[in-house]
């Protein structure tokens, strides 16, 4: 079961947006697996895109269409990843997004497309094209908790929050869904999000601050280590509302960008506390770098290790595989008998060794809970950052072994 993480309450809808839902067939024939979001004339859109040299078909003909036309319709589907198949996959991909123009009367380079699901298998676009009809005349605001649970793979809980806000006296609603469970690490994180709010921002101030609300969300979380072929994020603004942002300075600014990271770090530790097989929500806090780079790596290195990951599955306070971790991380100029590391808050290390004062009792109460968090200071700066991560189960390796069966 996902730590510490329940089922959607209630979504706001977004002026402007609207979501419909079909099965397709792709995943499984019993469960809508197609989902279709509407978005209104006149409204900005800002996304995220994964890294991954090997990105999907999907990704690059969002990119494409993302930069040659105004959107007007996402089309995700889950099941299948439309990754690793070549000029195929693309023309699949085109075609999936002329099926929506023809449906709507638009162009296709008004449909961005996305996938998620097993990587090198061709996209049945002809059940696409036979369940667009259904998802799209099942459009309606009130959407968004159909449209998360569309689009899960291995997930097992659907993940979405909405937040509100006054700006220049106007109600503003930031609302988002999301999926990702295993496949994940930054740039980006297997995940997919979307996002919408009514509040009109430009284009150029909209890609800025949801930049930086990813660096400080889906960016900084960790399952396994893996960054997807096929992550993606969009953020879109309807401009339905009377409350308009132009600039950094303009009032409302700072209190919309802090509400935005708040929404995106909830998605994002949604994605965590439901990895694949996660028994533990775990929180590195690394303080005292030289710069946030180092502080980043450090977390990091911690993270993925194997031996660390697995010592918090089974609950075991073997404090030598987070100090060896941080250890090999790769800082140059390490001073080990400046570095403090504590767990929860019993102090494991301290002056190059174990903390004088540690027992072991206290350490398995920290073990123990659910959720935790390691904090080490390195002694050497000002710079801190912060990311998320799971332990690593028996169940993760029964997830990923038996993922095609």
């Amino acid at each position: 079961m996902p730590v510490g993480l329940s089922e959607i309450t209630t979504l706001v809808p977004v002026k402007g947006i609207r979501w419909g839902v079909a099965s397709a067939g792709i995943k499984a024939a019993d469960r809508n697996d197609l989902a279709l979001m509407e978005i209104e004339l006149g409204s900005s859109l800002a996304a995220v895109y994964t890294r991954n040299a090997f990105c999907a078909a999907p990704v690059v003909l969002a990119r494409q269409h993302g930069a040659a036309a105004a959107t007007r319709f996402l089309l995700i589907n889950s099941g299948n990843a439309n990754a690793g198949t070549g000029e195929v996959g693309l023309k699949a991909s085109f075609d999936s997004c002329a099926a929506v123009a023809e449906l709507t009367d638009c162009q296709p380079e008004a449909v961005l497309p996305f996938s998620t699901g097993v990587i090198g298998e061709l996209l049945p676009v002809d059940r696409i094209r036979v369940s667009l009809p259904e998802a799209y005349a099942n459009l309606d605001e009130q959407g968004w908790e159909a449209a998360a649970r569309a689009i899960m793979t291995t997930d097992l809980v659907a993940k979405g929050v909405s937040k509100q806000l006054h700006i220049n006296g106007e109600t503003v609603t930031i609302t988002g869904i999301a999926k990702g469970s295993g496949m994940i690490k930054p740039d980006m994180a297997t995940m997919l999000a979307f996002l919408a709010t009514d509040a009109k921002i430009d284009q150029g101030l909209l890609q800025q601050m949801f930049e930086d609300a990813v660096n400080h969300s889906f960016n900084s979380i960790t399952v396994d280590g893996d960054t997807s072929t096929n992550d993606a994020c969009v953020l879109v603004a309807t401009g339905q509302v009377d409350a308009a942002l132009e600039s950094e300075s303009d009032p409302g600014f700072a209190e919309f960008s802090a509400a935005l990271i708040e929404v995106c770090q909830i998605l994002a530790q949604a994605i965590v506390r439901d990895g694949e097989g996660a028994t533990k929500f775990i929180t590195i806090d690394v303080k005292g770098g030289r710069d946030v780079a180092e502080c980043r790596q450090v977390a990091y290195t911690v993270a993925h290790s194997p031996l660390v990951k697995t010592a918090f599955f089974a609950s075991d306070p073997n404090w030598g595989r987070i100090l060896a971790a941080v250890g090999r991380a790769g800082l140059e100029e390490l001073a080990v008998e400046k570095i403090t590391i504590h767990i929860g808050d019993v102090c494991i290390v301290r002056g190059g060794g174990r903390d004088a004062a540690y027992t072991e009792t206290a350490g398995q109460t920290v073990m123990d809970q659910e959720e935790i968090t390691i904090t080490i200071d390195l002694g050497r700066g000002d710079a801190e950052a912060q990311i998320w991560t799971t332990d690593l189960s028996y169940d993760y390796v029964k997830i990923n072994a038996e993922y095609r069966t």
